[in-house]
């Protein structure tokens, strides 16, 4: 039985929830017991009471806790990734590049406990000095999907807690098994108590609690990955407390095509962005926006790289496994109603079963939630399948005239995560780059990747701009303090007692 950890001391009450391996239904990976909204406030006022000390902690020492972090997930690497892919049914390989990451971000962010510089600024006025400061935003909310269980929380959880943070994490419940695991080693790396509490509830008292939470002045930052729909609830209760949540959405991720590109790396592209983690990533692939002069090529080529595509249990190198949790699939399920009579369906549609089968397929079909592969060719800028996110093994087609038509088409449906353009001309390249939308773009690579010292984040229906990773998180979980020293001994006043310079605009040469 998995509870939610306060200070510690593990929460006794509360409803059961079972996490299930999506590849064997038949396979309970943890007993969870589920908190109310109360929880999620006794998490944050417990974070209350840890956080200054924890602040007190020099920067480069609280950088050490992080180096120690970075080595106990290298040296628990194998078990961990076995554990997520057992518990989501992500690919082995791609398990393991997921705890990569999170030794990546360590790597990255022990080094940030020394430079969490602030400035020494020129004054205006003699005998006084100006500094500006990094200082810690207090408490950190943060709630993670489970697509990504132990990665994306390490996006959050390293920075904040190395800026001086306190956190409550509240993670996926059908992924908590390795949250918990995660968070385990977190403690293990010689976080004091109460300064990460681990809370398991489900959305609706997450967002309770949090609301109380927010209310009663305990919540400084949230941070949120997760669906569109529910990111702009949580931005509207932390905009009525005048907050800025850090928000990472959904998306529906474009590649553009080009006529001049290699059309073999654009399939290889393709496959990975539109079906790795069986198209359930937030910067998995939508649309395909290729030119109509390689259109009829392309499907082609992408068509038979599908078919070839080994997909099944998740334990075998596969190219996807199963879909997340049931209520994904009965998800998944409804979006395939939004194919329309003038799509080209390419390939079976809906779940691998010995009545509909998957050649080459790996493993019991039966025992998971496993779905065909589905290319939709012919989709128009107003179909639902071209403006909304999938979240499933499904990539849409459509063609274009020239660049311009093709930016406007990747931009309609007004996410702005994460794009892709495959050209060998650098002016298509900066073209598309300086007229699409998106916080990331790649040229001639997939929709999909991150590195721990880049950007991520994303606009409109996929974000408020808040970016992770990198130096640029450290905006989310610091807040900029200035002071100015006068030690001229009097009252100086900006602006009005600034000695002047006067020229002589009267001289002409």
């Amino acid at each position: 039985m998995f509870e939610s950890l306060i200070d510690g001391k593990p929460v006794t009450e509360g409803a059961e929830y079972l996490s299930r391996n999506p590849a064997r239904l038949d396979d309970v990976v943890a007993t969870i017991r589920l908190a109310g909204p109360d929880t999620v406030v006794a998490a944050a006022e417990s974070a209350r009471r840890a956080q200054r000390e924890w602040a007190a902690v020099p920067a480069p020492v609280r950088g050490q806790f992080v180096a120690a972090l970075g080595r106990l997930v290298e040296a628990n690497a194998d078990k961990l990734a076995r554990l997520v892919t057992r518990e989501i049914g992500k690919p082995l390989a791609e398990a393991r590049g997921e705890v990569q990451e999170i030794v990546d971000t360590c790597d990255f962010f022990l080094g940030e406990g020394r430079r969490l510089y602030g400035q020494t600024v020129p004054s205006e006025m003699p005998d006084k000095q100006l500094f500006t400061f990094r200082v810690p935003v207090g408490v950190a909310t943060v709630i993670t999907a489970g697509n990504f269980p132990v990665a994306v929380p390490s996006w959050y959880l390293v920075p904040a807690l190395l800026c001086g943070n306190a956190v409550v994490w509240k993670p996926a419940e059908y992924a908590a098994a390795s949250a918990r695991a995660f968070a385990e080693l977190i403690w293990r790396a010689g976080l004091p108590t109460g300064v990460l509490n681990l809370v398991f509830a489900d959305g609706q008292d997450t967002y309770d609690g949090l609301t109380q939470a927010l209310a009663a002045g305990l919540v400084d930052k949230v941070g949120f990955t997760g669906s569109s729909a529910v990111g702009a609830r949580i931005g509207e209760l932390c905009g009525r407390h005048v907050q800025s949540p850090c928000l990472e959405l959904g998306g529906k991720n474009p590649m553009v095509i080009t006529a001049d590109a290699d059309l073999d790396l654009a399939v290889e592209g393709a496959l990975f962005s539109g079906f790795g983690t069986a198209g359930q990533r937030c910067t998995s692939l939508g649309t395909v926006i290729v030119h109509e002069d390689v259109h009829d090529e392309f499907v082609a080529r992408f068509t038979a790289a599908v078919a070839g595509a080994k997909v099944g249990a998740p334990d075998e190198d596969v190219l996807f496994g199963p879909l997340l949790d049931e209520k994904f699939a009965s998800n998944y399920d409804d979006t395939l109603g939004w194919i329309a009579s003038h799509h080209t369906v390419i390939g079976a549609t809906g779940r691998i079963t010995a009545d509909n089968p998957r050649a080459g397929f790996t493993g019991d079909p039966a025992a998971g939630l496993f779905y065909h592969p589905v290319i939709v060719d012919g989709v128009r800028r107003d179909d639902r399948l071209f403006q909304e996110e999938t979240f499933g093994p499904i990539v849409g087609v459509t063609t274009y005239r020239d660049l311009d038509e093709a930016i406007d088409l990747a931009n309609a449906p007004g996410y702005g995560l994460s794009s892709s353009i495959y050209t060998t001309n650098p002016k298509s390249a900066f073209r598309f780059r300086a007229g699409i939308g998106a916080g990331m773009v790649s040229v001639n690579n997939s929709t999909s990747g991150a590195e721990a010292h880049l950007p991520f984040g994303g606009n409109g229906k996929s974000g408020n701009g808040s970016r992770q990773s990198g130096i640029w998180v450290l905006d989310q979980f610091t807040r900029w303090q200035s002071m100015n020293w006068d030690f001229s001994g009097r009252l100086q006043k900006a602006q009005m007692d600034v000695a002047t310079i006067t020229p002589d605009l009267s001289f002409r040469l």
